[in-house]
């Protein structure tokens, strides 16, 4: 039975989102945080879900205890998708939120508003001891705004423009984010086999 889970991320905003979302559960969850020795894992795949399973079952084998991750990020249509798998390093390897938030607006720079339409994407990975696998996906679809609005959320979340609630992702409460987010979606998927695999 499932009572231990390890999630396989040292983002803080993710870490505080999914231990949110898990909490009707019974499941100790513990931080990648509480495994210094499994250090930074390499995310070289060519989707999401690739990525999602690589984090998840290196996380499982190194700790021995089940795992989930997520690998997540902005699909911008008029750039063909990107920064896609890229998103968190999108201004390079020594990145953070404010340089990748600048390269796409420099890149969009041009773009009317019309053609400024983008999807968030998250890809969930749960991996087990015993070999079992499974995955599950979420998205929300938004516009990209061309400045700044919000102190919530992280990443791109300040650009991200949901039409339906008039609001940036970090304009929402947390509450409101994880009921229409990508990684909202995904979560409620592997929650529902969470809670198969715990015989609910």
């Amino acid at each position: 039975m499932l009572t231990e889970l390890v999630l396989a991320s040292g983002n803080k905003g993710k870490i505080a989102e999914f231990q949110r979302l898990l909490e009707g559960l019974d499941i100790q969850v513990h931080s990648m945080k509480e495994y210094p020795e499994i250090g930074e894992i390499v995310e070289d795949g060519a989707t999401f879900a690739e990525n999602a399973l690589k984090k998840a079952r290196t996380v499982c084998q190194a700790t021995g205890k089940p795992a989930l991750a997520d690998d997540s990020g902005l699909m911008v249509d008029a750039l063909d998708g990107a920064p896609g798998i890229y998103s968190a390093r999108f201004a390079g390897e020594q990145h953070n939120d404010a340089d990748n938030n600048a390269k796409l607006l420099k890149l969009l720079e041009s773009v009317p508003d019309e053609k400024r339409t983008a999807q968030f994407f998250c890809a969930i990975a749960i991996a087990l001891p015993d070999g079992r696998q499974y995955t599950v996906e979420g998205t929300c679809p938004g516009t990209i705004l061309r400045e700044l609005k919000g102190e919530g959320g992280f990443g791109y979340d300040p650009l991200f423009y949901v039409a339906e609630l008039g609001k940036t992702f970090a304009e929402l409460s947390m509450e409101e984010k994880n009921r229409i987010s990508h990684r909202g979606h995904a979560n409620r998927k592997a929650v529902e086999i969470l809670r198969q695999l715990r015989g609910e």
